[in-house]
């Protein structure tokens, strides 16, 4: 066999070991240190927009019976790491329907939360709020699902002005995040008091009359509270950003959203 040719063969498979080992590499990182998630719904607004590529820091919380790729992981509870914060965003199992969600934690064990007026209430205290302008987007369908957001100035046609009214918000001993308003008396607006258990978590989404969460018990459907079982990870950061339906639409990039911190 000529020189020439065994040295192309020996660096064909060179490149095959470094590409699987690369492979190798990258498929232990995202299993045990980060995962990878699309925002699918405007549940989170405007903190997540749809159409939001993240990756979700694994290690934040430690590893649950959810997020830890090996059989030596609890049946219940979890490994290392520390207790969710309120205000952190959180992607989590959900406990009755099996998908991931992404929301923001409300309220820890112990904690009372109740809704009155569309004001939050925490373990009795009303969580103060700040008025700040008007969060504006096209209506136009967005993500791969074409759902067309809901405004608070509706009827609005599409392609024009959907609005919402956007408020500051202050949970105790958490950086301000911001929440937005749809439709005022909406049923979620007023609750009872809830008292969330021992190792369970209240969560709520930015977008409060568009999202799916704590205040709806799984009984009727919704999420209820959240065991800590269930958590996966914390979503630190937005890598990428796409308004379209995919992300080859290059036009439709928020490069202004690339590598940005999420409060």
């Amino acid at each position: 066999m000529a020189r020439s040719t065994v040295k192309t063969e020996e660096g064909l498979w060179e490149t095959v070991k470094t590409v699987f080992w690369a492979l190798v590499i990258a498929g232990i990182f995202r299993t045990l240190f980060f995962q990878p998630f699309w925002i699918p719904s405007g549940s989170m607004k405007d903190t997540l927009l749809i159409g939001d590529f993240l990756f979700v820091n694994k290690m934040a919380y430690g590893y649950s019976r959810h997020s830890c790729p090996f059989s030596l992981c609890p049946i219940s509870g979890r490994l290392l790491g520390s207790d969710p914060d309120r205000g952190d965003v959180v992607v989590f199992r959900h406990p009755t329907a099996g998908v991931d969600f992404i929301k923001r934690v409300i309220g820890l064990p112990g904690d009372t939360v109740q809704m009155q007026g569309g004001v939050l209430y925490l373990n009795g205290q009303e969580v103060p709020q700040t008025p700040d302008g008007v969060f504006v987007e096209a209506k136009l369908p967005q993500g791969p699902q074409s759902s067309l957001p809901r405004c608070y100035n509706d009827p609005v046609p599409e392609g024009g002005a959907c609005e919402k009214p956007r408020f500051v918000e202050q949970l105790p001993g958490a950086e301000p995040h911001q929440v937005l308003n749809i439709v005022d008396g909406w049923l979620a607006d007023d609750t009872p008091v809830f008292t969330v258990p021992a190792g369970q978590y209240f969560f709520m989404g930015d977008n409060r009359d568009n999202s799916e969460d704590s205040r709806f018990p799984t009984m009727t459907g919704g999420l209820g509270m959240v065991p800590a079982e269930y958590l996966i990870g914390r979503a630190d950061r937005i890598m990428f950003s796409s308004a379209g339906r995919s992300l080859l639409y290059f036009w439709t990039w928020r490069s202004d959203r690339f590598f940005k911190a999420v409060h």
